[in-house]
């Protein structure tokens, strides 16, 4: 028995899953010396933000479009997290988000716990602000409340205060509000569920200094209302916490951490959070373009009520985020453990790791007990230009600066133009498709740049193949080619496709691709098929998909 489980480890050599915990082969912040190396999580989990119940910590994080939205990851030590659900199956307004909505939806979610529930505050800076809530976070959540309607409310984040009262934070989109950099707070009712007052201003950023300032976290402490906000933007920004004795203010503002001398540039917008050991951590991105904004922990001490987030070398106030440190003391060790990135679809629940491109509907394809995923041809519309309408496009983060990710497909087309294969999505794409062209495939790598400016794909035919196999299906014969795809994305998002009809030997397919990110998220790899327009739909099987080295 013993040599079975190294035979099986060997044969799947893509990762390892032992006792439960499935560990990553291609980044572990965990050095099992009782130190972690940042990124912890060198995926696109946007604007993080966490809470402590217990001796349990959870985590949620913007997903725009993205469906299921609201990622919902859990540890025991801030180091070695699980992915272990969703709070949001699909986004609301439904009717809006069936199709693609490039960069809206989610943005920046708070999550808090309060009298034994669960809570999840976001912005959608079309419809207004939203709350779901449960009292298991790994159950089913309760349908999205509309806290308050309108346009341009973003990053909002609730505190419940010792005298009953309920207030909430949150900035401004510029693209929506025609102003930003303005933190504001209003009032809420007990439940939560409703803003019952107008917004008051708290802070200005347009001061000259921190302009840009946006995703408020709130908090309070030793008698101190707390806004911790970044400033600065995105790319080269920094942390800024406002403090006050009045919830309303006046807040004086001071910066707590910057890149400083490090090469992690834009250290900021995360949450603060405490261990039972009395231990304060906070846990933020940086923006790593084709990589999106990858997850940072670092240590939070205090001075004069004022926190100090990373390491303050030079005594000013202002730390620097830290790349190799300690772990955080929660009294045991626990084991390496990371989210789940290889999935062999021998179950009829989808891998959390994936997401579509919009609300799933039943025609995108199905799980099965079959031991495969079967993905239906998206039907093209009359004046289809690229893949940035393409709705059912089954992806999951870039896990590493460098992996390589297989699968082995099936592809099954009823008419000529339909394909399926392996796709890089972002501004810029890139896939290997097999594609139907009488009676046998092509196999074509296909790149489209500004995606979102709806530019034309570029087409080069690599190989033809032969038919695996034809079988006589109803009115259409059914054209199957079984194909192994791979990409291999190295330092700087340099991706090298290849093919093979076996799976022992790989070719190379086409030329070096440089991955882009998407609207505001990163790059993201996975499956697709497409279909003519009015044509019977084919589909892709994929038996397996497999993230290594």
């Amino acid at each position: 028995m013993v040599r079975l489980f190294f035979i099986l480890i060997i044969v799947f050599g893509f990762c390892r899953e032992i006792r439960g915990q499935y560990v990553s082969d291609v980044w572990v912040a965990d050095r099992q010396d009782g130190t972690y190396i940042n990124p912890i999580l060198h995926a696109d989990y946007s604007d993080p933000d966490v809470c402590a119940v217990g001796d349990d910590f959870y985590m949620t994080a913007s997903s725009f479009n993205c469906t299921p939205g609201l990622p919902i990851l859990h540890s025991r030590d801030l180091v070695n997290w699980r992915l272990v659900n969703y709070a949001l199956k699909n986004l609301v307004p439904e009717d809006f988000y069936a199709k693609p909505q490039h960069g809206k939806g989610v943005w920046a979610p708070s999550i808090r716990h309060h009298n034994g529930e669960f809570y999840i505050y976001w912005g959608d800076p079309d419809f207004g602000i939203f709350m779901v809530k449960t009292a298991d976070p790994l159950g089913e959540w309760e349908k999205p409340i509309l806290v308050k309607a309108g346009k341009g409310m973003i990053d909002p984040t609730p505190l419940w205060d010792d005298d009953g009262k309920v207030y909430l934070v949150h900035a401004w989109a510029g693209s929506r509000a025609a102003f930003n950099s303005v933190v504001t707070v209003c009032e809420m009712n007990a439940e939560g569920t409703k803003v019952i007052a107008d917004p008051v201003l708290v802070f200005d950023g347009n001061d000259g200094v921190n302009h840009t300032i946006e995703g408020p976290k709130f908090y309070k402490r030793n008698g101190y209302y707390y806004i911790l906000a970044p400033a600065g933007g995105v790319v080269t920004g920094w942390q800024l916490v406002l403090r006050s004795r009045n919830v309303y203010g006046p807040y004086e503002a001071k910066m707590v951490m910057a890149q400083g001398k490090t090469d992690i540039n834009g250290p900021h917008q995360g949450g603060w959070v405490e261990t039972n050991s009395g231990e304060c951590w906070f846990v933020h991105f940086q923006d790593k373009a084709m990589y999106g904004r990858v997850i940072h922990l670092n240590p939070m001490t205090w001075t004069n009520d004022w926190p100090v987030i990373g390491e303050d070398k030079d005594g000013d106030g202002c730390g620097e985020p830290v790349k190799r440190y300690r772990k955080p003391n929660v009294g045991k060790t626990y084991p390496v453990e990371t989210p789940v990135e290889s999935d062999e679809f021998n179950s009829r629940r989808l891998g959390l790791q994936w997401e579509w491109h919009a609300n799933y509907q039943d025609t995108f394809g199905f799980t099965s007990d079959l031991g495969y995923m079967r993905v239906y041809g998206h039907l093209l519309s009359r004046d289809f230009v690229n893949f940035w309408e393409v709705p059912n496009l089954l992806l999951q983060k870039f896990p590493a600066e460098a992996f390589t990710a297989t699968t082995r497909l099936k592809v099954v087309a009823k008419a000529d133009g339909q394909q399926s294969g392996l796709i890089v999505m972002g501004w810029n794409y890139c896939y290997l498709g097999v594609e139907k062209e009488g009676d046998h495939f092509v196999l074509k790598q296909v790149v489209c740049k500004d995606a979102e400016r709806k530019n034309q794909e570029t087409v080069v035919r690599l190989a033809e193949l032969p038919l695996s196999r034809k079988l006589e299906a109803g009115l259409h014969p059914n054209y199957e080619r079984d194909i192994y795809l791979q990409v291999k994305v190295g330092k700087n998002g340099i991706c090298r496709f290849y093919y093979s009809p076996d799976g022992k030997k790989y070719k190379v397919a086409g030329e070096p691709f440089v991955a882009r990110q998407g609207k505001w998220i990163g790059a993201k790899v996975g499956l697709f098929s497409t279909a003519p327009f009015s044509s019977d739909r084919g589909w892709v099987d994929a038996d397996w998909f497999r993230i290594g080295k």
